[in-house]
């Protein structure tokens, strides 16, 4: 019997909705920073996601879709509203379909950490803190959010998306809401847990009343921000729970911030999956489909937690930047592990700029860059931003 029959990454997956994803293994949300700088998405982009497909996994997810230009976390995220261009959209939902794979947009809002430049940042509340100053959102302004978030939903499947992600982790607007340190709001938006996460069960049913019953919503919600005072494990199984009572096909497990000065998750040491340990208390709070995201590194780690029940799907991101092939690898009994990059005192950012430039290099099928390149890449990557800031700018302000 071949690798690909026993594997239990290889079995299919069928979502609460009725859809079913081909096997166990998702290219989380990343945010590749491949939109044109007005919201639109490239040749490039397109040609990462089609390689994406055909490297084997069951599902991609594109990162920090924004529903305007308001609120957007880098100038190369993509926008989608009544503006955009359909057909490059389209297209891009096209080929992200290539061998029966999903693609789904997630539905993202920088809040606070807005791109400056770009943006006017706003949050649950005004923050003024080394690195970071915002507004705060008004109470029509919030009340707005879920029919945003219905639109660009809504949108995505009508273009042609397998589904879509509401981003509520890693810092960005939902998860501010439900962080204490973001928010200090005194109204029904803020203060106990349950006016915490209120934004976000509204944001899910007008999502799900905007696709119908039968196309894939998840969300991407923290195990825990990793700061002190802030949103921590208990509170995010009280999350787990409500979310439990709703129409969501899928919770990817994740953790941490952005926030200026916290460590990345994906940055720190450690040779196991980050958040397994809590998905595996999670599991105990829903029945809803299981996605764990951060320091799969190994098939056997991949393998494990499907097979004690922790995950019921494996959600990979850097390891499929190093190796965008990897998931037929994995299947097919070829390869083990990824290699990584190692990187001598990077600077806060560093690596995730090497990442997100390693990205283009995939689309373009160029040489895959070296970990000493760095300083150099990182200039690039800034370089780039700045230049698609004049454009954004210049098209959309």
């Amino acid at each position: 019997m071949s690798k690909a029959q026993t594997s239990p990454l290889a079995q299919p997956l069928t979502l609460p909705c009725g859809a079913t994803l081909k096997n166990r293994i998702a290219k989380s949300a990343m945010s590749d920073s491949l939109g044109d700088g007005a919201g639109n998405p490239t040749h490039d982009q397109v040609r990462l996601y089609e390689r994406w497909a055909k490297g084997g996994l069951a599902l991609s997810i594109v990162g920090e879709v924004q529903a305007t230009s308001h609120f957007a976390e880098k100038p190369g995220n993509l926008i989608l509203n009544g503006h955009s261009d359909r057909n490059l959209f389209k297209c891009l939902a096209k080929v992200g379909a290539t061998d029966n794979a999903h693609l789904w947009l997630q539905l993202g809002h920088a809040g606070a950490m807005a791109d400056a430049p770009i943006s006017t940042p706003k949050g649950p509340s005004a923050l003024d803190l080394p690195g970071l100053t915002c507004g705060a959102l008004s109470l029509d302004e919030i009340c707005g959010l879920p029919i945003e978030f219905a639109r660009t939903a809504s949108l995505a499947k009508e273009l042609g998306f397998g589904g879509v992600q509401v981003h509520a982790a890693h810092g960005f607007l939902l998860s501010q809401f439900l962080s204490p340190l973001f928010n200090q709001r005194e109204d029904a938006y803020g203060g106990s847990l349950q006016n915490r996460m209120r934004l976000l069960l509204e944001v899910i049913n007008a999502v799900r009343n905007a696709v119908g019953p039968e196309f894939p919503v998840g969300i991407k919600l923290n195990a825990t921000d990793q700061l002190e005072g802030g949103f921590a494990e208990d509170e995010a199984l009280e999350v787990i729970a409500a979310v439990d009572q709703m129409a969501i096909d899928l919770i990817d497990i994740s953790g941490g911030t952005y926030f200026p000065g916290a460590a990345s998750s994906s940055d720190r040491a450690g040779s196991g999956p980050y958040f397994l340990e809590f998905a595996g208390r999670a599991r105990q709070k829903t029945k809803i489909t299981l996605m764990v995201t951060g320091g799969f590194k190994t098939l056997a780690q991949a393998e494990s937690a499907i097979v004690e029940g922790k995950a019921d799907l494996i959600g990979l991101a850097r390891a499929l930047v190093v190796d965008p092939e990897l998931p037929s690898f994995w299947l097919s009994g070829q390869r083990s592990e990824p290699q990584f990059p190692r990187f001598i005192n990077p600077p806060e950012g560093g690596v995730t700029a090497w990442y997100t430039m390693q990205i283009t290099q995939n689309a373009k099928e160029d040489a895959a860059l070296a970990s000493n390149e760095l300083e150099a890449v990182i200039a690039e990557y800034e370089g780039r931003d700045e230049a698609r800031r004049r454009i954004w700018n210049s098209r959309l302000s």
